[in-house]
């Protein structure tokens, strides 16, 4: 980990950052938000919105459900561009090797301590988790990156999509037979419950569990090809029509894929993979083409800001009480707001958190994990 004394380097794309920090803008605030708007009227498109800020129970999908594959896209897209940047500056592949093992065992340590690791009570600890899991994509993807060309990145992230499937809908859990897909049934439960240490968040499964990060590598690798596709020699057009193309058919694939294979967040399924690998890859495009291309920059700002230190955010909304803070400001006269002091109380809390990330951006400091 490591702060910057300096400016985000001249000629990144814009729209990396910018979709970045929409994504964990939408996690540690926007969410927030929209969930209390039913607060303030129970109107259908209220109602519909703060539905759509919550995890599907099971077989579905909810834009919330997007949040983790985005960033974890996210992370792939941004590996092409920092992989050879690194290498430009001199770095050798050893060392660059030393960098991406560092990397991954500092993200899954922070994910272990944003679980109580220091409390050093492992009666009731899980070992899983958000920055666990991509410390996993980011270190596989990484090392598949420095030893394969663009062709074979493609046909491992399809392989190892293909594969989860198979396993999924074939192997035989005991007690259950082969391809049952309840939340108590299926291979994934059976395997967390045999292998994986400490506490399942799920009782029958864990949503970080093992056999999933298979999942999770390959929406990392086909960020990976996306960053491929915008670092090519392509026209900025063509890159973000590309784009919008392929994320389209991703969406289509995973739509037919769920015939066999539902789209289940709680399993990271392979449908589900391929749906949320088109839609990042269309909101790419499309942010891409916006910002990039067209030169339409100011409006993406306050998300430039966030994703610049989308870590630190994540790690700061655990760690600090921004409502107790935001509270003593408003206690005066909040309750007199009556049903629009949730909604009230949830967009300071986002102002909040974007002014202290602002406050580091105008410090030039940037925490890289």
């Amino acid at each position: 980990m490591s702060t910057e004394g300096n400016k985000p380097e001249e000629g990144r794309l814009v729209s990396l950052d910018a979709l970045r920090g929409f994504d964990m803008l939408f996690l540690v605030g926007i969410a927030g938000v929209f969930q209390t708007l039913p607060k303030l009227s129970d109107n259908a498109l209220f109602t519909w919105l703060a539905g759509q800020c919550e995890h599907t129970v099971w077989h579905g999908f909810h834009l919330y459900d997007l949040i983790f594959p985005l960033f974890i896209f996210m992370v792939g897209a941004s590996l092409p561009f920092a992989l050879t940047k690194r290498l430009q500056k001199g770095y050798s592949r050893n060392k660059l090797y030393i960098h991406i093992v560092k990397r991954s065992l500092l993200l899954f340590f922070l994910g272990l301590v944003l679980n109580g690791f220091l409390g050093f009570d492992f009666s009731d600890f899980g070992y899983t988790g958000v920055l666990q899991r991509i410390a996993i994509a980011y270190f596989f993807s990484a090392m598949i990156v420095m030893n394969t060309d663009i062709k074979t990145q493609a046909i491992i992230a399809g392989s190892l999509l293909i594969s989860y499937w198979l396993l999924m809908i074939l192997v035989p859990v005991p007690g259950f037979g082969p391809g049952v897909l309840t939340p108590e049934g299926n291979l994934h439960a059976f395997i967390d419950q045999k292998l994986l240490p400490g506490k399942l968040y799920n009782v029958y499964y864990d949503e970080d569990g093992i056999l999933q990060q298979l999942s999770s590598i390959a929406v990392c690798l086909a960020g990976v090809l996306a960053g491929h596709w915008l670092r090519s020699a392509n026209s900025p057009d063509k890159k973000a029509l590309g784009l919008g193309i392929a994320g389209l058919a991703s969406v289509l694939t995973g739509l037919v894929w769920n015939l066999s294979f539902p789209v289940i967040f709680r399993l990271w399924s392979s449908s589900y993979a391929m749906v949320t690998i088109g839609i990042s890859t269309m909101m790419l495009g499309l942010f891409y083409w916006i910002i990039d291309v067209r030169g339409y920059k100011k409006w993406a700002f306050p998300f430039v800001v966030v994703g610049l230190n989308s870590i630190t955010i994540y790690l700061a909304v655990r760690f600090l009480d921004f409502e107790a803070f935001v509270n003593k400001f408003v206690y005066g006269f909040i309750d007199y707001l009556g049903d629009a002091k949730p909604v009230f109380m949830s967009i300071c809390i986002l102002v909040v958190e974007w002014l202290f990330l602002y406050f580091l951006y105008r410090k030039k400091t940037f925490l890289k994990v």
